[in-house]
């Protein structure tokens, strides 16, 4: 999990300040932070999207490798369609 640093945000200079103990060489420099909860909530968002293609992917996977017979393909084709639409449904009911 990701660990968190407690830290002052100045609300009129937006200055950061963790309080440690200065060990004599303190200076300021440029970096760039982002809110916890927007991080975790851009985390999510990943693990949401990468679920989402982790589906897809297989659905294509078993499209491009499957080789239906010549009395077989509209049922192969069929089957596949119902597939691709339980995964498409369960990818909206994520979103």
């Amino acid at each position: 999990m990701v660990e968190h640093v407690k830290a002052w945000e100045c609300i009129g200079c937006e200055k950061i300040e963790a309080s440690q103990t200065c060990v004599g060489i303190c200076q300021d420099r440029r970096v760039e932070f982002v809110y916890a909860f927007e991080y975790e909530e851009a985390l999510a968002e990943l693990e949401q999207e990468r679920r989402q293609a982790k589906a897809l992917r297989a659905l294509v996977h078993q499209l491009a490798w499957t080789t239906p017979n010549e009395k077989g393909w509209e049922r192969t084709y069929r089957a596949m369609q119902e597939q691709a639409r339980r995964v498409l449904a369960e990818l909206t009911n994520t979103v």
